[in-house]
């Protein structure tokens, strides 16, 4: 071997070695530190969300540049971030993922930077965007080039909404800009006991309102899941959240210029779905399980839902049905009779624009009672909120089909996806009620002369409200009047539905020329 390839031989060792310091970290102590607290590291959880071997770092070597308060003595490389891109089921992904052994996690100008390089990365090559989020928010050291950093984070992913899915994975404590940048994302996971989002934690709190709360209580998976609505999935472990963001993705398409991947299904298209009589009480008034009835119609039974424990009214999820991908919209008769409210309405218009943004087409189960009445309802907007719902499916210009099962009423009717707001078509099983409102209200609306003035009012109202129904609520009245485009046998449903999206999957809708869409926020 020449002195040259000697040399060249040494460099080469070097970087090798240089790059497996960068690969097992800052020290064995602070892996089991990680360890200790029931977290992985970023690169095991990068491990676990990629296909095997797939992963291409970018940046390792990267190192600050920062100086004062000690810093400029720690520089470690890869700055507290792991980036690169690799694959899920074959399709490209993009990922960055915070290496809380550094820094705590925390955002400095080099940190930031790699982020932003990925970002560009992902939007320009039109592949979904996972961040693994377990970092302590803004590296104070560094000052405003760490808050720059973050503003650039937010201004990307507003870019990138809508463009290729973005999905956030909070593992650990996100603060300040830690936790604003998932909330612009289309999707936020979580895990129970080691995942917490607050924008300031609870020292400040504590010094400030006099409030004493810990972590968990302040921004814990349980709170965001329950009373916030800023988490859509909660686990109970890294590695089952991390298998449920493997399955989102096979959901998606890679950009808003795909369809969704469609897969071979081994459930018959043709399947009858004779369990439905079953499930749903034909008497409006009792309550069933919607979920039930969704499974029974998508393939195998599989219905991813979002946002599972926050407006449980109204369930949101994404399932497939004759191998595509749909999004499933549906009020659920357990929870406040399936009732809209202002909860129901926000939750459901963020799914239905993440639906049209990235080509999912849209089902609607209606069993709708109407819109929550109460003085804390109409001080609270449920005016504005159910605005966002009725907008969103206004704007929707994916495949659309509505389901009526049982009780359509008044204008949550309208809001649930009817033909007047350009549902593309609408099935109705024979138990349907569509109608301003239920008989009893309506009869004691129209004749209420009438029954207050007889001897027998109770007999009065019983006939009128017999009256109203069989003239301007039985089972064919929209039908009739070509609101409704079919009467379904209920065990006909899967292949109703099936045949249906099929025949839309070429659906194609021109837009007016404008900026953007000033939508109720």
């Amino acid at each position: 071997m020449t002195v040259q390839q000697e040399s060249a031989a040494g460099r080469v060792a070097e970087l090798r070695a240089t790059r497996e310091r960068a690969r097992r970290g800052p020290s064995d102590r602070a892996t089991e530190a990680q360890h200790a607290k029931g977290k992985l590291t970023a690169r095991e959880r990068i491990e676990l969300l990629l296909d095997t071997g797939s992963f291409n770092e970018v940046e390792q070597l990267r190192r600050h540049r920062a100086a004062g308060f000690g810093i400029e003595e720690h520089r470690p490389h890869t700055d507290g971030v792991i980036t690169g891109w690799g694959t899920v089921e074959g399709r490209t992904v993009f990922v960055y993922a915070h290496d809380f052994r550094i820094f705590g996690g925390a955002l400095g100008e080099s940190h930031a930077a790699k982020i932003h390089k990925i970002m560009d990365m992902a939007v320009a090559a039109g592949a979904p965007l996972v961040s693994l989020n377990d970092g302590a928010g803004a590296r104070i050291q560094e000052g405003v080039p760490a808050l720059a950093g973050y503003g650039g984070i937010f201004r990307r992913h507003a870019r990138a909404s809508g463009v290729i899915p973005q999905i956030s994975v909070v593992l650990g404590p996100c603060a300040g800009g830690a936790a604003y940048a998932p909330a612009l994302t289309d999707f936020v996971f979580m895990v129970s006991g080691t995942s917490q989002m607050f924008v300031t934690g609870p020292d400040v709190v504590r010094a400030v309102t006099g409030e004493d709360v810990t972590r968990e209580r302040l921004g814990g998976a349980d709170v965001h899941a329950e009373r916030s609505g800023v988490a859509h999935f909660v686990y109970e472990d890294e590695r089952t959240c991390l298998s449920e963001v493997r399955y989102l993705l096979s959901l998606l398409p890679s950009h808003n210029r795909q369809e969704p991947p469609a897969v071979e299904s081994g459930d018959p298209a043709g399947r009858r779905g004779d369990a439905l009589l079953g499930l749903v009480p034909a008497e409006g008034r009792l309550p069933y399980d919607m979920r039930r009835v969704i499974e029974e119609i998508v393939d195998h039974g599989d219905f991813l839902e979002v946002h599972e424990r926050w407006a449980p009214n109204i369930l949101c999820g994404l399932a497939r049905l004759g191998g595509g991908t749909v999004g499933v919209v549906a009020n659920q008769p357990v929870s406040l009779a399936g009732v809209l409210d202002s909860r129901a309405a926000e939750k459901a218009a963020r799914f239905v624009r993440m639906c049209d943004a990235f080509n999912v087409p849209l089902l609607s189960l209606v069993d709708v009672p109407g819109f929550l009445p109460g003085v804390d309802q109409e001080h609270g907007g449920v005016i504005r909120h159910g605005a966002k719902l009725l907008y969103a499916y206004c704007e929707a210009t994916v495949p659309r089909v509505q389901l009526i099962l049982r009780k359509a009423y008044g204008g949550a009717y309208i809001v649930m996806d009817s033909r007047s707001i350009g549902a593309d078509l609408s099935y109705a099983w024979p138990t349907n009620e569509i109608a301003v409102m239920g008989a009893e209200g309506a009869a004691n609306i129209i004749f209420r002369k009438q029954i207050a003035e007889a001897d027998d009012p109770e007999a009065v109202r019983a006939r009128v409200v017999k009256d109203y129904r069989s003239e301007l609520m039985h089972p064919y009245y929209a039908a009739e009047r070509g609101l409704v485009d079919d009467v379904i046998d209920p065990a006909e449903t899967r292949p109703v539905l099936i045949r249906a999206f099929r025949m839309l999957r070429t659906k194609h809708v021109e837009q007016p020329f404008r900026k953007h869409a000033n939508s109720p926020l």
